[in-house]
């Protein structure tokens, strides 16, 4: 990787048009005064990083299961899954990511598998932080089984400044780990939903990066480690 490689990231499609109002916003404002140009400058540099594509390094080794964003561990607990997903009433263990408005908020598959439910419930837009947002905020639900039978369910949910929850992926559509299937704009969290049995293999408080740490180990896994650029 170069020097510029390490500053200047790819940005995904849906920033293009947010990139270029903030643009066109500080051109006027450096007309009008020059501190506030700077300004604009500095939230128009912001929008592109919000908005960064990065490639990522995704494990290949059969059964790890990988974070599906950017961001902190908030919460480790076990919780009934979105109904709507048809998985039952126990409760499974979740582990939730939670993405500031600084993280990268593209949203990878955390497993390979079909994705057999996709859902969308329109809620309220709470802080992502706090557990009552997985029941009463927005959010986008897919259940993705795996090779083996089982299922997990991974959760977008919208935040307490995010207002859009984009889906890319569709019923019955096949993904690999680390695929990308979503975007949230501007600040939100990832809920995912572990099979019976599957212990996290994260801590609170820890920060993940979508596509690449290993949040899970479903069955074996080999010593050496292989991975793709995705």
């Amino acid at each position: 990787m170069t020097m510029l490689e390490t500053f200047i990231k790819p940005m995904h499609k849906e920033g293009i048009r947010f990139v270029a109002a903030f643009a066109a916003a500080t051109v006027l404002l450096f007309l009008l005064w020059e501190p506030l140009g700077w300004i604009g400058l500095g939230l128009t540099v912001w929008c592109y990083y919000f908005f960064r594509d990065p490639r990522r390094a995704v494990p290949q080794n059969a059964g790890l299961m990988v974070s599906p964003a950017d961001g902190v561990v908030s919460l480790i607990e076990r919780a009934v899954p979105p109904p709507e997903l048809g998985m039952g009433p126990e409760p499974l263990m979740r582990i939730s990511v939670f993405m500031s408005v600084f993280n990268c908020h593209v949203n990878r598959a955390p497993i390979a598998g079909r994705i057999s439910e996709i859902s969308y419930r329109p809620g309220k837009f709470l802080n992502a932080s706090l557990d009552k947002a997985s029941v009463d905020n927005e959010r986008n639900s897919l259940r993705i089984d795996m090779a083996d039978g089982r299922s997990i369910a991974v959760v977008q949910i919208a935040g307490l400044v995010a207002r859009r929850i984009l889906c890319f992926a569709t019923k019955g559509q096949d993904v690999r780990t680390g695929e990308r299937f979503g975007l949230i704009r501007f600040g939100s969290r990832l809920d995912v939903y572990l099979p019976e049995g599957v212990e996290p293999q994260v801590a609170l408080g820890q920060t993940c990066v979508a596509g690449e740490t290993v949040i899970a180990t479903i069955g074996q896994d080999s010593p050496q480690r292989m991975a793709r650029m995705e």
